[in-house]
């Protein structure tokens, strides 16, 4: 599938036969926006409109609850990637500012949707709400498919566990190293993507090279610890492990986020690095020396490939 990325709607033509369209901020691009999505593919084949997803950056909640946002599940990298699987068409994204914030719900849908897309069916989830403190409700949906003629489809939501799936959910698990149920209900593989800098060459001095990586101060990490991981560079994968946390012989770094990619010896600085954690191995640890270290990563490496085989 192929995507368009358009950066705001201002001087955006109406489109000839109109649009199929559906928003939110889709963080995660969880099972449950995946359903959303699938219904868009469906409409725009039957009704013959271009679809078009219509998301914001930065997240709302930056600006909305700026003492708690919450940290992405997915950054805006990450998340255009993932659309790309799950639609074809146009991704919108619509800069989320203090005018956009305290627009109502009939004013957004007149400005935006209707005078700029040419809006003539809107696909949202059962939960959604928009508008001046999420005050539009699917009510009010409801009634504004009336006022502005269009057409609304309410896509149900995906249960797991009885309950249904949503981005703040998984965070919880996330936080809970709950890693396997989690990807359940993201429906793919957690990405952590990075840029490799310099570290201070620890890895490779005792016989395992680690790539570290620059991560987005705003993304979820996993709990910190040991994870065996695939990882992803210019569209192949490789088998490796991944540590996230205090690397105890240089803990003025902070959290770091590093890689040992298997049977892999090559200058990567600069590299973009998709990282998929996938089995958490063992908690971050202290160790007497480099020894020992080196010792235990040669066992951790061992686990990560009788999981391989295995076919963990």
């Amino acid at each position: 599938m192929s995507i368009e990325v358009i950066k705001g709607v201002n001087g955006f033509d109406k489109i000839d036969g109109g649009v199929v369209a559906t928003i939110g901020t889709f963080d995660g691009l969880h099972l449950g926006h995946q359903a959303i999505l699938a219904s868009l593919m469906k409409a725009q084949t039957k009704e013959h409109l271009v679809p078009m997803a219509i998301t914001f950056e930065p997240h709302p909640r930056v600006l909305v609850t700026p003492e708690s946002p919450p940290l992405l599940l997915t950054t805006w990298e990450e998340k255009v990637k993932l659309f790309s699987q799950y639609m074809s068409g146009k991704l919108v994204v619509i800069e989320f500012n203090r005018g956009i914030m305290n627009m109502s719900a009939d004013e957004f849908t007149h400005s935006f949707l209707i005078d700029k897309l040419h809006l003539k069916e809107l696909i949202v989830g059962y939960d959604h709400a928009f508008g001046k403190n999420r005050s539009g409700t699917i009510n009010d949906l409801m009634v504004l498919s009336g006022k502005y003629s269009f057409n609304l489809e309410i896509v149900d939501p995906v249960i797991i566990d009885g309950k249904p799936i949503s981005s703040s959910r998984i965070r919880r698990l996330l936080a809970e190293n709950n890693l396997p149920r989690a990807i359940q209900m993201l429906g793919h593989p957690y990405p952590v993507t990075g840029i490799v800098k310099r570290g201070i060459g620890l890895g490779k001095k005792i016989g395992f090279p680690t790539a570290n990586l620059e991560v987005s101060s705003r993304k979820l990490l996993p709990r910190q610890g040991v994870y065996s991981c695939s990882l992803e560079m210019d569209g192949t994968l490789y088998d490796g492990m991944m540590f996230v946390g205090i690397n105890h012989f240089n803990p003025v770094a902070g959290v770091s986020v590093e890689v040992n990619i298997f049977d892999f010896d090559k200058e990567l600085y600069g590299q973009e690095i998709i990282c998929y954690p996938e089995i958490f191995l063992r908690d971050n640890m202290i160790f007497d020396n480099q020894e020992k270290l080196a010792g235990q990563i040669e066992t951790d490496k061992a686990n990560v490939m009788k999981l391989r085989n295995r076919g963990v």
